[in-house]
């Protein structure tokens, strides 16, 4: 297997077997439902993981709301199905589309700000959308949500669907950091004040960085209400479910890598099924009101010995267990 040179970026081989491993194993449960659903909700993750590391890892901006688009994307896909009938799988386009000009008037303001300034005003918008599509009862139907009768009972057309996102999400921005903007990016997180005296026009390609963030997130939701049937706003606006999820697949995968987000959308699912299913009924019932605990123990222990996640510090983890291996070894 060799390396494939396209225009923009190379696919490695390594990234080939990713590929053909992510077609064959789920191939591999065709008789579990529950486990194909687990592979469509990694997907998910991948999704919104990579499109939070663009913003966030690459350009420096840390997003604490990419709720906000991930919500009015599914509410991109929903709404037209509510009011006028119109099928909510045209949300896999309006649902990006929507999301990048909600983040482009976002920018507007908040690209003003730096730092935690930054976080917490997007953060704010997210709970602002949560409150309004919860009150606003004529147009969003509040929290009675919106109900659709999804396309199929089989969960494999959903999963090569979201996989076929999941890709185009990683190679997007994988082309993206080849570019010239790649580099613009990284020279605003490294530092915005020296790359505007170089010239770089750092509010551009924030925006654009934003842009392409905010549509995969938005592509997301889309897919979320389409896959799931109902959606409401305590559930795609949320806080804790949607936006620290988020954040935490990128920290635990690797900040700032192509792959890392892929990596911690697998942890973070399959620990959190592990915890929710009380290790499937094999483990005392209490066990699964703790994921969070988990969840939080888990960072802390990445922060303080994995700074870079695993796909981070990968080197840095091999070396340590050949280390421990042959300690093992000589004793």
């Amino acid at each position: 297997m060799k390396d494939i040179n396209l225009k923009f970026f190379t696919i490695t081989k390594y990234e080939q077997i990713i590929i053909l491993l992510t077609i064959i194993i789920p191939l591999l449960f065709y008789d579990s439902p529950y486990m194909q659903g687990l592979f469509i909700f990694i997907m998910m993750w991948v999704v919104l993981g990579s499109s939070w590391n663009l913003l966030a890892g690459y350009t420096g901006q840390v997003s604490f709301g990419h709720a906000a688009y991930f919500g009015i994307g599914a509410y991109a896909a929903g709404l037209p199905f509510m009011h006028w009938g119109i099928s909510p799988w045209w949300g896999l386009l309006t649902g990006g589309i929507t999301a990048v000009v909600l983040g482009y008037l976002l920018g507007i303001v908040v690209f003003k700000l730096r730092g935690p300034y930054f976080a917490l005003g997007t953060l704010a918008t997210a709970e602002i959308l949560r409150i309004i599509f919860g009150q606003e009862e004529w147009l969003t139907n509040g929290h009675n949500g919106i109900l659709y009768v999804t396309t199929w009972v089989d969960k494999y057309p959903y999963y090569f669907i979201i996989w076929a996102i999941a890709l185009a999400t990683v190679f997007s921005v994988k082309a993206l950091m080849k570019s010239k903007a790649g580099f613009y990016f990284l020279s605003i997180r490294e530092d915005e004040d020296a790359a505007k005296a170089i010239g770089i026009n750092t509010h551009k390609y924030k925006n654009i960085s934003m842009a392409v963030s905010t549509f995969w997130a938005g592509t997301a939701g889309a897919f979320y209400m389409i896959y799931m049937g109902f959606i409401d706003p305590e559930v795609v606006f949320a806080l804790h479910n949607i936006s620290i999820i988020t954040i935490l697949v990128g920290i635990i995968g690797g900040v700032g890598t192509i792959w890392g987000p892929a990596v911690g959308a697998i942890i973070m699912v399959l620990v959190q099924e592990l915890f929710r299913s009380a290790f499937f009924g094999l483990a005392p019932q209490w066990i699964s009101k703790v994921h969070a605990l988990v969840f939080g123990l888990l960072v802390i222990f990445v922060i303080l010995y994995m700074a870079g996640g695993v796909v981070g510090d990968w080197d840095l983890i091999v070396k340590k267990f050949r280390k421990f291996r042959l300690k093992k070894a000589t004793k």
